[in-house]
């Protein structure tokens, strides 16, 4: 607090980057769970899938355990329509670190493609060179917001008969060409993390307009387990199944494993807190929007020192989080500007690494500094800071103040 704020009493302004929301609906379901004694997987988690299904315009939703799991199982299906593990699946070189686990914990391989700096997303001029006869699908991901160009990947993957798989973490309320993010390829995987617009605290949830991805990915999240209808009347009203011994009096469909699994269930605690979230989505929605265009806007001045991104046309960006880029002309460091912004309460976050070639668990893949260049810059260069609902304008400007004072101090 500065001397001044001490002397008026004022309330020293900070800049959280994170919030979270639970309301009065998602306390009431909590309590309504914890008084069924039913907690595992059951009927709250289908109204969620249902309600995410609808706000999204996809058909079908699978709730999982986690986001990253979620692109982890959209990539397991490939298996029940002839992949093999080891079969190879195109990413961008830069995201969070789960995008790329997510093609290892599924069996594949990882083949990495560099990105756009204006766009922080993946360049689709150059997935074509990255594609062999091993290559299953296309993962493409919409980085804090910014949908990807998806006209161009869904071209390349119809050319070359891959699959498209949206990581859509961080993707809530993107909309590409008036579709929303989650339905412009085959399936799509987002988060449902604390810090993300829709949460249920841990979580994640594919997306997918078909049918028969929907029960392999239900058959997947419990163990690969034949038992894979989309209501299950055993889990959510311990009613009588006609379908329970179909394939014999000895042999329990729970208990029939079609495919390698998985445990990623996502639990009736977490449906409750995600059903209440999605009840507030809109207004939530509305909110972060208005904060990502006020910042949007008003960091223009600081060009040509940083840059941020902005939404191309007939594209809204779902307000995540706001990144910064330091340019190659700034006087200064990322290091140098995130220290001043955290000592003056604005809290920060780097813009994710160049996965292949600046996470050390990917050194065993072979590739090394210069490989992906556009992607290694952000990873040098990038950081975001919150937009969430509970940010006010005064906080907003404050960050802007504090970007004005740092600048000053290193432009003359």
């Amino acid at each position: 607090m500065s001397v001044a704020e001490k002397k008026n009493g004022k309330r020293p302004v900070t800049v959280p980057f994170g919030t979270l929301s639970i309301n009065g609906k998602s306390r009431a379901l909590v309590n309504k769970v914890l008084d069924s004694n039913r907690v595992s997987c059951g009927k709250y988690v289908r109204e969620f899938e249902k309600r995410f299904a609808e706000l999204v315009g996809a058909k079908e939703a699978v709730a999982l355990s986690s986001g990253t799991d979620a692109d982890a199982l959209a990539l397991a299906v490939l298996y029940d329509f002839g992949a093999h593990r080891g079969d190879e699946v195109i990413v961008p070189a830069l995201s969070f670190v789960a995008t790329g686990n997510a093609v290892l914990q599924a069996g594949f391989t990882s083949v990495f493609v560099d990105i756009e700096r204006n766009t922080l997303n993946i360049d689709p001029l150059k997935i074509e060179a990255a594609i062999t006869n091993k290559t299953r699908a296309l993962m493409p991901v919409h980085l804090i917001g910014k949908p990807a160009a998806m006209d161009a990947i869904n071209r390349i993957a119809k050319r070359h008969k891959l699959i498209v798989i949206e990581d859509a973490a961080e993707a809530h309320g993107a909309e590409y060409k008036g579709r929303n993010a989650g339905t412009l390829g085959d399936m799509a995987a987002f988060s449902l993390y604390v810090a993300h617009i829709i949460t249920s605290i841990e979580g994640g949830i594919v997306t997918t307009n078909r049918k028969d991805y929907a029960e392999i990915l239900r058959s997947l999240r419990s163990h690969g387990r034949a038992c894979k209808c989309d209501k299950c009347v055993l889990n959510t009203a311990s009613a009588y199944c006609a379908k329970r011994f179909k394939y014999g009096s000895s042999n329990d469909i729970r208990f029939v494993f079609e495919r390698i699994g998985y445990s990623s269930k996502m639990n009736e605690l977490e449906a409750a807190i995600g059903l209440g979230n999605l009840s507030d989505y809109h207004s939530i929605l509305a909110r972060r929007r208005k904060n990502l265009g006020y910042l949007t806007d008003k960091f223009k001045r600081f060009a040509p020192y940083l840059l941020t991104i902005e939404a191309g046309a007939k594209e809204k960006i779902g307000p995540h989080a706001f990144p910064v880029i330091i340019q190659e002309c700034a006087p200064f460091t990322r290091e140098d500007m995130t220290a001043y912004l955290e000592k003056n309460g604005v809290e920060t976050r780097t813009l994710f690494s160049s996965m292949p070639t600046q996470c050390p668990g990917y050194k065993f893949l072979g590739y090394e500094l210069g490989d992906f260049p556009n992607a290694e810059y952000i990873g040098n260069n990038g950081f975001h800071i919150g937009v969430h609902q509970d940010l006010k304008q005064r906080e907003l400007d404050y960050f802007l103040k504090s970007v004005a004072d740092f600048l000053s101090d290193k432009i003359r």
